[in-house]
């Protein structure tokens, strides 16, 4: 290490206590089955009186609210909320039934100077953005989690090693968009917020106690204020086995049958998987059946699909036979920002030295701070920054590279240093 990189790493220990989570009372006694909420499980909240009453008693409570969200991944077309879970001190808990009260704009507008408990709060922000719920302030157990360095971060997981309770978590795959929902399901879901407040608190302590509190109220202000992620371009492309395909005129299969299943299964409101399998399309993209006979031959086109849901798949197929080359797809997704890393030694030996080095770097502080790599800096920045490193390679100018690409201020303050001097000692 150089002078500087050692002076970040040894402040940043110094700051952090050099030392991974207290394992917690779960290393030293078995973990006590959470089977019940304290007050038992709610009852549904599905309608505009139902939910004015949860309104109210959740404005008069006090301190943060716990939220979570359950979606039907998997059953149904997109990721929209099919219930809401939110404890707070002083209101209790409340289960809402989105398809009951389809705008919560009403609740979120009242918790909205609150600071909301999620866990893994970027995978249900976007659901409860849809029914107008969207906090201001939040704290993500999850990345708390990461941060403090625990080695498994799921809730199960974190409310196990942190407090010592089991929750149970067979139901976190089932359909949500059932009607009415079973009471198990119920019970399950409002465990999953019966216990967010204490695992926050118990975190938070943990994340003071290593010096990494004000690391997460950064990225934890960073989330709150991302807006919503653009649409995918191209989502054709991430067909699962798609590297299997390699010549224009079957990528336009796949992208036909994609686009075909995709409008299918938003019609039917179902998840495309089960309009038609990823491996289908695949299948067909490689054979380019001549007819409906053929297409019936290959794997996911079976006996059970009947002959108008193969002629429809056929016609998808024969769309994309029929394009002039010029409207093909092109190989490959059109690239915003660096090449894949391994193609860096034949286009450029200097920056895949540069980025070798930075990994690095990165990858000794991230194990000497108990935290993962991607959390201390993501690695599409560090590429980046070692593929176009920026005109100024000091501290100061890859601290301000590092800002444009979104880095934190705590992030820029460790990883800058180690990247100036990876540009210097690879130049």
């Amino acid at each position: 290490m150089t002078d500087a990189q050692d002076t970040a790493a040894e402040t940043a220990l110094r700051t952090a206590g050099g030392a991974p989570p207290d394992a917690g009372v779960a290393a030293e006694e078995a973990p006590i089955p959470l089977l019940a909420p304290r007050e038992g499980v709610p009852p549904v909240v599905a309608d505009a009186q139902a939910l004015a009453a949860v309104v109210a008693a959740f404005a008069a409570g006090s301190g943060p609210v716990a939220v979570d969200a359950e979606r039907a991944s998997g059953y149904r077309y997109g990721q929209r909320a099919y219930l809401v879970q939110l404890r707070r001190e002083g209101a209790g808990s409340a289960l809402i039934d989105p398809v009951g009260c389809p705008d919560l704009s009403v609740l979120g507008d009242a918790l909205a100077d609150t600071e909301w408990i999620l866990h893994a709060a970027t995978q249900d922000l976007p659901c409860l953005r849809e029914i107008g719920m969207i906090p201001t302030r939040l704290f993500d157990t999850e990345l708390a989690g990461r941060l403090a360095g625990f080695p498994r971060v799921g809730l199960g997981a974190m409310v196990e090693s942190v407090l010592g309770y089991a929750l149970e978590k067979g139901h976190s795959a089932v359909d949500w968009s059932t009607r009415p929902l079973p009471e198990p399901w119920l019970r399950y879901a409002a465990l999953d917020v019966e216990l967010l407040g204490d695992l926050r608190d118990a975190l938070e302590k943990e994340l003071d106690r290593q010096g990494k509190l004000e690391w997460a109220r950064q990225e934890f202000d960073a989330i709150a204020i991302a807006p919503p992620a653009p649409p995918r371009k191209d989502p054709w492309r991430r067909t699962s086995g798609m590297h299997k395909v390699r010549r224009r005129r079957q990528m336009a299969v796949v992208r036909e049958l994609w686009t075909a299943r995709d409008r299918i299964a938003q019609r039917r409101d179902v998840s495309p998987g089960k309009v038609l399998g990823d491996g289908a399309i695949i299948e067909a993209a490689l054979a380019l059946p001549e007819n409906v006979h053929a297409l019936t031959a290959l794997t996911g086109f079976g006996h059970r699909m009947g002959r108008r849901q193969l002629e429809q798949w056929q016609a998808a197929v024969d769309r994309a036979k029929a394009l002039p080359d010029a409207e093909l797809p092109q190989p490959g997704q059109p690239l915003n920002g660096p090449p894949p890393p391994r193609s860096w030694a034949d286009k450029d030996p200097v920056a895949a030295a540069r980025l070798s080095a930075a990994r690095a770097a990165v990858s000794t502080l991230a194990d000497e701070l108990h935290l993962p790599q991607e959390n201390l800096i993501t690695p599409d920045t560090v590429r980046r920054v070692c593929w176009e490193p920026p005109q100024d390679p000091s501290v100061e100018g890859v601290a301000a590279a590092l800002t444009s690409l979104g880095a934190r201020p705590w992030q820029v303050e460790l990883v800058a240093p180690l990247l100036s001097a990876a540009l210097a000692a690879v130049a």
